[in-house]
């Protein structure tokens, strides 16, 4: 893949390149700063609000990694394969006695190493002799199958740290270290509307010239994938005034307003104008495929993003623009994500003026993993993301053949 130095900057006339306008949005917007406590319970998807740091070592005291017997190492070569007595029987959660010197504790995996063992001998390794006695091997070795207390996390460790969207395994790390609820920010309150006299809702018999509303669910779908609060303000009709008023009320509402349609120059595309009533656009027009028609602005001082009409750009525009600008409000550190490279069964000799993003599938080619556009990549086709399982990415000015490696990057990653 190569790329025009003059094209991959981006001439249009009024057109931002996607990375300004993606490092302008982030620097627009500062995370809330409204905290709570939240149960442990309750936590998957929310941003931790402080470091985490831990109150005790994990594991907490030596342990035994297998079932086997506690000994001392000295005490094997001692016994040079005479039996030992069995002193105890230590299972997890007991707290055990000091160990009898010359004899062994038979011990289970997660049990507490009772004082002056030092090792740990396979139950495998070891030949029974009675109830009460073993005979053991003598090559064990110091520290065998011992998980050594503060192996995982010490005292003082800090553990997570304050941005993290805790995943199922935060919550298993804090729960480690005995935490039963924490600080996090509070859910960022995202308003979603839509745009068009032309939008039917499913459900509804569609009258003549009328579309179902795919956008307004794939927006809900999105805002509550990333665990936000959703304000859903449902379809304004084509008028300045009623969409002035449904603006209005949003910004009282929502810590952020997502629109879809609207936002383009036609005499029916009425969000523009009601935002810039209300309050200003920063920014308007991208150089990017599909999406050129994105707004950026504030009413009554809420950040306020527009994005386009058609199904693809909508849904794109939100993933790869939108969800970093939410995820920066809602105080996430870890808001962009880049992709992988793998080669595309694709070929462009003209170079485009805007930075394009391909509906691709991965698939098994002669040389490994290979990414395979879909056959049709209008914004209206909107099963082609349903097809798709992520984006290769075109830069602006960029001629492709088959086999250059691209930007891949997954929905999963996009979440």
């Amino acid at each position: 893949m190569s790329i025009d130095p003059v094209l991959g900057c981006c001439d249009q006339p009024g057109l931002m390149p996607f990375e300004q306008a993606l490092e302008l949005l982030l620097a627009s917007v500062t995370a809330t700063r409204a905290i709570e406590s939240v149960p442990l319970h309750q936590a998957l998807g929310r941003v931790l609000a402080a470091d985490q740091c831990a109150g005790l070592d994990v594991p907490p005291h030596d342990n035994s990694a297998m079932d086997g017997y506690a000994v001392r190492v000295a005490d094997l070569r001692v016994a040079a394969g005479a039996s030992l007595l069995i002193s105890q029987r230590i299972p997890a959660g007991a707290d055990p006695q000091p160990l009898q010197p010359g004899t062994v504790a038979r011990i289970f995996t997660g049990a507490t190493l009772p004082a002056g063992a030092d090792a740990v001998v396979m139950q495998e390794h070891v030949q029974q002799q009675g109830a009460d006695r073993v005979v053991m091997p003598v090559d064990a070795r110091l520290g065998d199958h011992i998980r050594q207390r503060g192996q995982d996390i010490a005292k003082g460790d800090a553990v997570i740290a304050a941005g993290v969207r805790l995943q199922p395994q935060h919550l298993g790390v804090l729960a480690s270290i005995g935490l039963a609820e924490f600080p996090c920010f509070k859910r960022l309150r995202v308003a979603v509307l839509s745009s068009g006299d032309e939008l039917a809702q499913p459900g509804q018999i569609a009258r003549p010239g009328q579309i179902y509303n795919s956008n307004r669910y794939c927006l809900i779908g999105l805002v509550q994938q990333l665990g936000m609060e959703l304000v859903d303000l449902g379809t304004v009709e084509d008028s300045l005034a009623a969409t002035q008023a449904v603006l209005a009320d949003a910004a009282q509402r929502a810590d952020c307003i997502i629109t879809s349609g609207g936002v383009s120059v036609g005499e029916e595309d009425h969000i523009k104008a009601a935002v810039e009533s209300l309050g200003e656009i920063s920014l308007w027009k991208l150089a990017i495929k599909p999406g050129k028609p994105l707004a950026f602005g504030r009413v009554a001082g809420v950040p306020f993003i527009g994005l386009p009409g058609n199904p693809v750009s909508a849904l794109m525009c939100f993933q790869v623009l939108a969800r970093p600008v939410l995820l920066r409000l809602q105080g996430d550190s870890g808001s962009v994500r880049g992709g992988v490279h793998l080669p595309i069964q694709f070929s462009r000799s003209k170079p485009q003026q805007r930075r394009e993003y391909l509906r691709v599938r991965r698939v098994d080619g002669e040389n490994g993993v290979e990414l395979c556009p879909y056959p049709n990549q209008s914004s209206g086709v909107l099963t082609s993301a349903a097809w798709a399982d992520g984006y290769a990415v075109i830069p602006a000015g960029a001629t492709v053949a088959v086999g250059d490696l691209v930007e891949f990057i997954a929905f999963t990653e996009l979440r």
